[in-house]
């Protein structure tokens, strides 16, 4: 009975919370508000601007700066729906349009930083307006064998060839296998 009470006070306290305009404040954390203070500290001047493979790479869209660059030398960096080059200055409400491992990210800039952060921060620096990404069970896992499980058989083989999609290839024999035609009568591994 009181863990259900205190329950209904916790959601109570969350939703005067919600009423009242506040967020999670990061200063109930002592790590996330020093981190803050810290990205703030870094932040750029008024005025100024951050380069965009900067950015994306310090708000954690990005592994590396390098990675970045390069999606953006790619065009798979849009900024206000424009591709952009990795040294495109980007504003606070600019749009960034990002498309890396198979994913587009659409987020707005909320705050510029210049120096990679910790990711409760990080989420802080933007709006995501992100399609949500796709359930992991749709993408299924092609050609896993058990451990253990030996050497596929000609059946097997063939089968791992039909869901990876390699039958009927142009210029793959019947077999699924370029040269599979034997020349000179001779067999193979005998």
């Amino acid at each position: 009975m009181a863990v259900e009470d205190d329950e209904r006070d916790m959601d109570r306290d969350r939703d005067a919370g919600k009423a009242a305009g506040a967020e999670p404040s990061a200063a109930a954390d002592p790590k996330i508000a020093a981190a803050v203070a810290a990205a703030e500290a870094a932040a750029p001047a008024n005025g100024e601007t951050v380069r965009i493979d900067s950015w994306i790479w310090a708000v954690r869209l990005v592994k590396t700066r390098s990675i970045g660059a390069t999606a953006c030398r790619g065009g798979h960096v849009r900024v206000n729906g424009e591709r952009v080059k990795p040294a495109h200055a980007v504003r606070v409400g600019d749009e960034v349009r990002l498309r890396h491992e198979g994913r587009e990210r659409i987020v707005v800039v909320t705050r510029l930083i210049r120096k990679r952060v910790g990711a409760p921060v990080a989420a802080q620096c933007y709006i995501d307006n992100s399609p949500p990404p796709p359930p992991r069970e749709a993408v299924a896992s092609i050609g896993v064998r058990d451990r253990g499980a030996g050497r596929p058989t000609k059946r097997d083989r063939r089968e791992l060839e039909r869901l990876r999609g390699l039958t009927g290839m142009p210029g793959l024999g019947a077999g699924g296998r370029e040269g599979s035609v034997r020349s000179k009568g001779r067999t193979r591994g005998r």
